[in-house]
C-alpha cells in the first residue's frame, strides 16, 4: 500500500514523530530522521523542538546536541526555558566525552554534518543502550567524506549502523519515501496523486533510483547530465517551500 505523501513540511514532520516512535517501541537505538529538502536544515532548530515533544515526559533526560556552540547558544536564546538539556557535539579541546552526562537518557542530535561525523559516532558508543536519534542528518557529504577506502570503512563501520526510520525526498515527477515499519517506496506523480511505482528493502539512491525512474513513465530528457532527478519545482516543492518561509518569519 502506498504512504500517504505530506504536501507541506508539518505534516512531515508529523510522520516523522509517529515513524521515530514506532522505531523507538521497536527497539531500534540509533536512528535517523532525513528530510532531503532544499534548506531544510536552516529550520533545523525549530524542527528540533518540536520533535523535543516526543520526549516531554523525559524531563531533563533529554539532551538536545548541535554541531557547535554558536548553534546550541542560538537554540538557548531563542527557546528560553526548557525541560531539557541543550549542548554541542564539542570540539577537539572539548571533546564529547565532556559534553554529555550519565543522567542523560536521550540525545537529539540536530542536523550534524560530515565534518562531525567522528563525533557523532563517538557519542553513540558513549550511549551505550541510550537512544540516539539524528535528526536531518548530513553525514555522507562526498566532498568531506570522501569516496576512497576511508569513506567506505566509515560507511561500514558507522553509517550502516543507523536506521532510517523517516526518510522523504520529493522529486522531479516523483518521491522516494520511507517510514517505518513500511519498506522504501518510490511514488511516481500522477495529476494530483501519487502512484507506487516500487518498494524496495534498501534505500534506492544514485544510478538505481536514476534507472528506476527512467524506466517508469518519467524518464529523463536525452542527453541529460544530472547525477539524478532534480527537485520539482512546482506542486510539492511549493508548498514544502512556502511552510518553510513562514517558519523563518
Amino acid at each position: 500500500m502506498p504512504l500517504p505523501v505530506p504536501s507541506t513540511i508539518d505534516e512531515a514532520i508529523t510522520e516523522a514523530i509517529a515513524a521515530t516512535q514506532r522505531a523507538l517501541d521497536d527497539g531500534y537505538r540509533r536512528i535517523q530522521v532525513e528530510l532531503s529538502v532544499p534548506e531544510i536544515a536552516l529550520q533545523a532548530q525549530a524542527i528540533a523542538l518540536e520533535f523535543s515533544q516526543l520526549f516531554a515526559d523525559q524531563g531533563l533526560g533529554l539532551r538536545i546536541i548541535f554541531p557547535d556552540t554558536g548553534a546550541a547558544a542560538l537554540a538557548k536564546r531563542d527557546w528560553g526555558e526548557v525541560p531539557f538539556q541543550i549542548g554541542d557535539l564539542g570540539s577537539r579541546y572539548t571533546p564529547i566525552e565532556r559534553k554529555i552526562a550519565e543522567s542523560d537518557q536521550v540525545f537529539l542530535v540536530v542536523s550534524p554534518s560530515a565534518v562531525e561525523v567522528q563525533s557523532v559516532e563517538k557519542l553513540c558508543e558513549l550511549a551505550g543502550d541510550r537512544p540516539v536519534i539524528l535528526l536531518i542528518p548530513q553525514l555522507e557529504d562526498v566532498s568531506i567524506v570522501g569516496i576512497g577506502y576511508a569513506a567506505r570503512q566509515l560507511r561500514q563501520r558507522f553509517l550502516s549502523t543507523l536506521f532510517s526510520a523517516y526518510y522523504f525526498r520529493p522529486l522531479e515527477g516523483a518521491v522516494v519515501l520511507r517510514s517505518h515499519p513500511s519498506p522504501w517506496q518510490v511514488l511516481l506523480e500522477k495529476g494530483e496523486e501519487y502512484e507506487l511505482l516500487t518498494e524496495l528493502p534498501e534505500k534506492p539512491v544514485g544510478e538505481a533510483l536514476e534507472r528506476l525512474l527512467m524506466e517508469s513513465n518519467n524518464p529523463q530528457e536525452p542527453g541529460s547530465e544530472s547525477t539524478g532527478p532534480s527537485p520539482k519545482r512546482g506542486g510539492i516543492i511549493a508548498n514544502l517551500n512556502r511552510f518553510l518561509k513562514a517558519l523563518s518569519q
